[in-house]
């Protein structure tokens, strides 16, 4: 999430210059206000006009894309004005109107699969979002729910999401949190995130989402799925290198 101006513009300068450097596309993603937070007292963010003008700063200082959440229906047309894609909440996959209001918004629309729902549930999910007219969507995996406090990955999921023909998304760092699993915070488990990363590289997603941050440990919100920036460029390379091998096995079969 945007945790401050200076913050957001260091870490998106960070990432474009590693996008630039590793010569793989990124977006950048941040929040500008964390709807769904576990407590009453959790941070969320600087809220709409703010946080929209700083993701306008990225984009014009960094030249990266930049994807945001959108969390009622009435945002999604202000806050396509100022970024590349709309990201909708798990939560607020099965919500028809909302995930018809991100699509009619005019932009690609990644949507997150709940932690609730099937695999293939999302190709109705889809279909509401594609019956606006707007055919830029994406599918993404994010974990399911696995008794209290606990979240698991199908990979059997993303083959089954990617029949809907949408590009799916694997979203590596949600998928290690746990629900509420501290009390007032969420928990998690960085060390199984690359694991999960590079399987779903193996089984052809279309991309991947990381948090990252240069300090998880301190940071406001998902510290303990983040990937520090300290690892983030190893892993990306590795990523970058794993998917090359599995594109080029399938030309050769």
């Amino acid at each position: 999430m945007i945790e401050s101006e200076e913050q957001t513009l260091q870490a998106a300068t960070f990432l474009a210059e590693l996008s630039h450097r590793i010569d793989l596309p990124l977006v950048f993603k941040s929040s500008f206000d964390k709807a769904n937070r576990t407590s009453a007292g959790g941070f969320r963010g600087p809220g709409l006009e703010a946080g929209l003008r700083i993701l306008q700063r990225v984009r014009e200082e960094t030249g990266l894309p930049v994807v945001t959440d959108v969390h009622t229906p009435e945002q999604a047309a202000i806050v396509a004005q100022s970024v590349d894609l709309l990201q909708t909440p798990a939560f607020l996959c099965r919500q028809t109107d909302f995930i018809q209001a991100a699509a009619a918004a005019g932009k690609p629309v990644n949507i997150k699969k709940g932690q609730f729902l099937a695999p293939e549930d999302m190709a109705r999910v889809a279909e509401k979002a594609a019956a606006t007219g707007n055919e830029n969507l994406m599918l993404c995996e994010r974990g399911a729910t696995f008794g209290y406090h606990n979240l698991v990955v199908d990979m059997r999921g993303l083959a089954v999401m990617a029949q809907s023909g949408y590009p799916v998304i694997f979203d590596a760092t949600h998928s290690v949190q746990q629900p509420g699993g501290l009390g007032g915070s969420s928990g998690g488990d960085r060390r199984f995130a690359p694991l999960l990363a590079r399987s779903a590289v193996a089984a052809g997603v279309a991309g991947v989402f990381l948090e990252t941050h240069p300090d998880p440990d301190h940071a406001p919100c998902d510290g303990p799925n983040m990937i520090p920036f300290a690892q983030l460029e190893p892993l990306l390379v590795e990523l970058k290198a794993l998917d090359a091998v599995r594109k080029a096995a399938l030309a050769a079969s």
